[in-house]
């Protein structure tokens, strides 16, 4: 068996898993604060919901979308809160379309840590952009992902495909 050694990814682990786990601070909760920009790669933020790129993307443009307040099933949302969601899952499935021209999409959530919830405890959307053909020999026989561009570019090209309402963050009227 191949091993690729990710050491970076224990801190991930301890924090995911055992004591660490209660004093992680939430990730779509603190950058749901934050001003959007490339340093933090927020596209945008409003009274609502948080827009962000991945920094572990599964494949370039891959997006998340959070309510702000800190969620962690459907339920639990009030209906404006979801009714935005909705409509920032909409705008960004444009703009990727716009500025990648994707063959399709995965689009889901994972609910609890045996779901595979990175982030436990705040519901959050993910847009991935595919492609016929995306996949190719090098996650089958190397378990490693190529992506062909980085963060930074891809920020600034789905901000430009989003029109510019994604740094001011505007709300919907």
């Amino acid at each position: 068996m191949e091993r690729l050694w990710a050491p970076w990814r224990m801190e991930y682990i301890a924090e995911a898993s055992g004591k660490r786990a209660k004093k992680a601070k939430c990730l779509f909760c603190s950058l749901g604060r934050a001003k959007p920009g490339p340093g933090n790669l927020v596209l945008a933020r409003t009274p609502q919901v948080l827009v962000m790129l991945n920094l572990y993307p599964y494949n370039v443009g891959h997006v998340m979308v959070a309510p702000i307040r800190h969620r962690g099933s459907l339920a639990k949302l009030a209906p404006e809160e979801s009714l935005e969601l909705t409509e920032w899952l909409g705008k960004i499935e444009q703009a990727l379309k716009r500025e990648y021209r994707p063959h399709g999409f995965n689009l889901g959530m994972n609910l609890g840590r045996t779901a595979g919830a990175g982030v436990l405890g705040h519901l959050h959307w993910h847009v991935v952009p595919r492609w016929n053909g995306d996949t190719n020999f090098m996650p089958v026989i190397a378990g490693t992902k190529v992506l062909p561009e980085s963060l930074d570019r891809t920020y600034r090209r789905l901000q430009a495909a989003l029109g510019g309402r994604a740094a001011a963050g505007r709300r919907r009227r």
